[in-house]
Formats: C-alpha cells, sequence, structure tokens
C-alpha cells in the first residue's frame, strides 16, 4: 500500500457523507426557497381555512339545532332540499346579495375611475383631497352605520331637514320597504368607493404617457384617449379592483346589521344571505339550515371568483 495514499478511516468517509448530504439539502432549499419561506403562513392559512369549512360543511349535513353540542343526526341532503325550496326568504335573500352587490360595485368602480382620473395628474393641494377622500376607510362599518342611521332618521336626521329647506317632503330612507336597500347601497359606494379609487390611481400612475401623446398628436380629444387607450390600458386593474370589491361586497353584514338589525328590518327588506345566515344560527340556532346557506354562499363566491379571474386572463392575452 502507497505511503502517499493512506487509507481513509470511517469517521472520514461519514464526514464527508455528511457534507455531501449538506450541500445537496443546501442546494435543493436554494431552488426552493421562495416555498419554503412561504411554506408556513400558508400552511398556517390553510388550516384557518380549511377546518372552519370543513366544520360548516359537516353541520350542514345534520339536524343539529338548539346547541353545538347536542347529539346530532346525519341527515344528509335535506338541509339543502329545504333552503333551495325556500321562497319567502332564501331566494329573495339572494336576490338582494346580488343587487346589493352589483349596484354598488358598478357606482364605486365608475366613481373611482372618475375621481381616479382626477387625482391622476398632479394639482395645486393635492395631497389634501387625497387625504380627505380616503377618510371614509378610517372609520368602521358599524360606525359609518349608526352615522348614517342618524342622519337618515325620518323625524330629526339632517337628511330630511335638507330636502325640507328645498321644498321636498321627507323620505323614509331606512325606514321604507322600497327606500331602505337603496339607502344602504349608497352608504357602502360612501365608504367603499376610496378602496376602489387607491387601486385605479395606481393603475393609472404605472401606464406609459406615450400611448396617450401619441393619440393627442394625433389629435384624439379626451373622451377618445379614454375610451380607445387608457381604459383598454387599464381592464386588467379594472378587473382586479371589481374582483377584490366584488367578493367584498358580497359579504357585507356589519353595515346592514348596523342600521336595520335582525332580519335585515321588519320586512327583510335589506336581508342578504349573510344576514339570513346570522339569523338562522344566532337568532333561531338552527345551525344545520344557517351551514348549509354559508356553502351554498360559498359555492356562490367561488363561482363568481371564477368567472371573474377567467375574465382577467382573457383581457391580459
Amino acid at each position: 500500500m502507497s505511503v502517499l495514499n493512506p487509507p481513509r478511516s470511517a469517521g472520514t468517509r461519514n464526514a464527508s457523507g455528511r457534507k455531501g448530504t449538506g450541500r445537496s439539502f443546501s442546494a435543493w432549499a436554494n431552488r426552493h426557497r421562495k416555498w419554503l419561506f412561504a411554506a408556513p403562513a400558508m400552511i398556517f392559512v390553510g388550516v384557518l381555512i380549511v377546518f372552519p369549512l370543513a366544520w360548516t360543511l359537516y353541520l350542514s349535513l345534520t339536524d343539529s339545532q338548539g346547541s353545538v353540542r347536542a347529539a346530532t343526526d346525519f341527515i344528509g341532503l335535506k338541509n339543502y332540499l329545504t333552503v333551495l325550496t325556500d321562497m319567502e326568504r332564501f331566494w329573495p335573500a339572494v336576490g338582494r346579495t346580488l343587487a346589493f352587490t352589483g349596484v354598488a360595485l358598478a357606482f364605486e368602480v365608475v366613481l373611482g375611475m372618475g375621481i381616479a382620473l382626477l387625482l391622476w395628474r398632479p394639482f395645486r393641494g393635492e395631497k389634501w383631497v387625497r387625504v380627505a377622500i380616503l377618510l371614509p376607510l378610517v372609520a368602521t362599518p358599524v360606525a359609518v352605520g349608526m352615522m348614517w342611521r342618524l342622519i337618515f332618521d325620518p323625524n330629526i336626521g339632517f337628511a330630511n331637514q335638507l330636502l325640507g329647506a328645498i321644498g321636498i317632503p321627507p323620505q323614509p330612507w331606512l325606514s321604507g320597504q322600497d327606500t331602505a336597500l337603496g339607502t344602504t347601497i349608497f352608504m357602502d359606494v360612501w365608504q367603499w368607493t376610496p378602496m376602489v379609487v387607491l387601486i385605479l390611481l395606481a393603475g393609472l400612475t404605472s401606464l406609459s404617457d406615450e400611448p396617450d401623446e401619441a393619440a393627442r398628436v394625433d389629435g384624439a380629444n379626451a373622451f377618445q384617449r379614454f375610451f380607445y387607450i387608457t381604459l383598454p390600458l387599464m381592464m386588467p386593474t379594472v378587473i382586479v379592483a371589481i374582483l377584490l370589491r366584488g367578493i367584498d361586497a358580497l359579504k357585507t353584514f356589519d353595515i346592514l346589521y348596523a342600521t336595520k338589525g335582525k332580519g335585515g328590518g321588519s320586512f327583510h327588506e335589506v336581508e342578504t344571505l349573510n344576514v339570513y345566515a346570522y339569523g338562522l344560527s344566532f337568532d333561531y340556532n338552527q345551525y344545520g339550515l344557517s351551514s348549509a346557506v354559508l356553502i351554498l354562499f360559498f359555492m356562490i363566491i367561488i363561482g363568481i371568483m371564477w368567472l371573474l379571474t377567467m375574465r382577467k386572463k382573457a383581457v391580459s392575452k
């Protein structure tokens, strides 16, 4: 045996093996570092979502009522059949939910785009105007609901006093069956339009000035430049704003309950699916039925998210 190449001991071989294993793990971790750093948060969020959803799905398949600790029997899809055949409360609540979301979202996107366009170019006092526009986002929905409830009070509210000063008779606002939903939509628009403004303004500031300048040189007026250049370029951002705000509007509960109370009013005039499910759970202790409503509501939200996501992909191509 050559003196220049002495045999390696077992300890040396093990140390080399450990070093090789350590290097290979480091290389693997470096290649997948973005997933490793995000994994703890993803697992935590996944547990927070999966467990409540699974528990709600389980309750929706039982006759749970009175107490969540009471003995329950598995009844399959009976709760879903009961809910889907409820023409007095469930389907009207679905209609109000979609109407509330659609009308509020339309106003918020249109107003948000208009305000974002006004704030797009610098002007004197721009910072103060932006602060004033964002003020509605500072208050909680319950506080906003109570504030507007006082303003729209049919007897002492400022809104009717203002109408009286210009010769218009008092309006029922929140107390009227035909006006309550529209009034709550106005409250939602007042509070959440600034969020849409922030999203659209961020999209506008990221646009290049070259297409607009080229159209201006070609003689296009402001409306033509907006509808044929700015708006098409902004469509991915607009769809993101619709997606984020639309999902939030579908789940609106605070402002409705703060202004109209349980059941969405005496005649359920502002009862959306959230208010309906809350009443089944905490007013009537019908946990199985309310869970079925929530699962159906969740499926509606997922469906709308999928449609908007597909639309965003189509626009982005």
